[in-house]
């Protein structure tokens, strides 16, 4: 296992009113959700770096406007309204 080592100052916990394992983790989560939401990561992968569960990490994507789908849920409704006019279904 590889390990990413990043220093940082006790400002920022100051600034965020965290202790350092609080910080850590929010660390994590936040870099698994970039490189999800870019694409870069699947939702199994993401959540492994987050150090979660898929299915915890799935139902934290709602929470910061992400959808476990790669779309937004509009984009998913257009889509659905697109099929139904294309198949005359209402």
């Amino acid at each position: 296992m590889n390990v990413l080592a990043i220093e940082y100052s006790s400002e920022v916990l100051w600034a965020l009113q965290q202790k350092p394992e609080e910080f850590e983790e929010q660390a994590r989560l936040f870099l698994a959700l970039k490189l999800y939401e870019l694409g870069k990561l699947s939702t199994g992968l993401a959540a492994q770096l987050a150090g979660m569960p898929r299915v915890t990490f799935m139902f934290l994507l709602g929470r910061y406007g992400l959808s476990p789908f790669g779309e937004a849920p509009d984009e998913i409704t257009g889509d659905l309204d697109n099929a139904r006019q294309a198949s005359n279904y209402k």
